[in-house]
């Protein structure tokens, strides 16, 4: 199969056929197109900056484990935290013992009120994995289905379902779980085209989340891997019958694109992604979200992996990347904001549109990670 990024698609003056709106249950999204949850990523101040730019339908926390969250752990009440402006919001939930699971998802909507919950049952990451939690979910399933109608019964918001094509290729469950999920009251199943054995290795598996499209009868499938830019978004839509589509690392890479999705699904033409000096400035707005949030010295901290990306994006040369791992203090993040804005990018004027950048993923044996 072709790499999704070689297709043109239907991206050039002509919008999309029109679409009935997704439905999780009784909640209506705003646009097809959501935040997927991303791990140290998709957290509030970055979600509220997606949201201020325009497009998304539906953000998702990163995941968040759900015995942490019944034993009230700061570390995954951080996970959770929300705001007016966050809203419609879904959490993502883990663990591998119903009751918990369940009462997690109880928890979530009596005192967050949270618009949907989300299982995991995607992740491949061994940490998750080894006991029987994330992707591993597939190779149990009796107990995941119980695990699944458990919550599903447990509570009154729409629940949702993220899922990996299968453990491995032998094994191409996603079909079938699909159809059980929505027997059992599921509200909607969103699919990364690949199996856990292949990690982020290859490109989807779009045939295979076609087959998940054509498993259910009225439940949305939401359709998740490769998506780095509209005609990503497109192929995905086109080729699979998928009903919406999820966003990660593209959204790291490009924060406009749920913007630009909206705008091709209305008129066909997007426009360009923001140039350095926006950047700067989205920059410097989600990091103010995090001070907010945490305090200037904790943000600082935590904004590095964040910020590395932004400053990688804007084609900050590299030594000043790295002086920005450094800052320890507000006065030292000014000073090297005000240098990074003085310079501009190493190449290219500020005000031209950047080459495009891929956040990359985790590499090497899953079994590693």
């Amino acid at each position: 199969m072709s790499a999704v990024t070689d297709y043109s698609g239907d991206c050039s003056g002509s919008p999309p056929p029109s679409r009935p709106p997704v439905r999780y249950g009784s909640l209506e999204l705003e646009s097809r197109f959501l935040l997927s949850p991303l791990a140290g990523f998709t957290n509030l101040p970055f979600r509220r900056l997606i949201r201020e730019l325009g497009g998304v339908g539906l953000c998702t926390t990163d995941l968040v484990n759900s015995r942490g969250l019944l034993a009230r752990n700061p570390k995954s009440l951080e996970l959770i935290a929300s705001c007016a402006e966050d809203r419609p919001l879904a959490v993502q939930i883990f663990g591998n013992d119903r009751r918990l699971v369940a009462d997690a998802a109880y928890q979530l909507q009596q005192e967050h009120g949270v618009a949907t919950v989300d299982i995991n049952m995607g992740c491949p990451v061994a940490k998750v994995t080894n006991n029987g939690s994330g992707a591993a979910m597939m190779r149990d399933a009796d107990e995941t289905i119980r695990l699944v109608e458990t919550v599903v019964r447990r509570v009154n918001v729409p629940v949702s379902v993220k899922m990996r094509l299968g453990w491995d290729s032998q094994h191409l469950t996603a079909p079938w779980f699909a159809r059980e999920f929505e027997q059992v009251g599921v509200a909607a199943v969103a699919i990364h085209g690949r199996t856990r054995e292949q990690g982020f290795r290859g490109t989807v598996n779009l045939d295979g989340i076609r087959q998940v499209v054509e498993a259910v009868d009225s439940i949305p499938v939401i359709g998740n891997g490769d998506i780095r830019s509209v005609p990503d978004a497109a192929r995905m839509l086109e080729v699979t019958g998928c009903h919406g589509v999820s966003v990660g690392r593209g959204a790291l890479a490009n924060p406009w694109i749920f913007r630009q999705l909206g705008q091709w699904e209305q008129t066909g033409l997007f426009d360009p992604p923001g140039n350095f000096d926006d950047r700067l400035q989205l920059l410097l707005r989600q990091f103010q979200f995090l001070v907010d949030q945490k305090g200037p010295e904790r943000a600082i901290v935590s904004f590095r992996r964040m910020a590395h990306w932004y400053l990688k994006s804007m084609r900050v040369r590299a030594g000043m990347r790295h002086r920005f791992q450094q800052v320890k203090t507000m006065e030292e993040f000014r000073q090297v904001i005000a240098e990074v804005q003085a310079e501009g990018p190493t190449s290219g004027p500020r005000s031209g549109i950047l080459p495009t950048m891929q956040v990359p993923v985790p590499s090497g044996p899953v079994s590693r990670w």
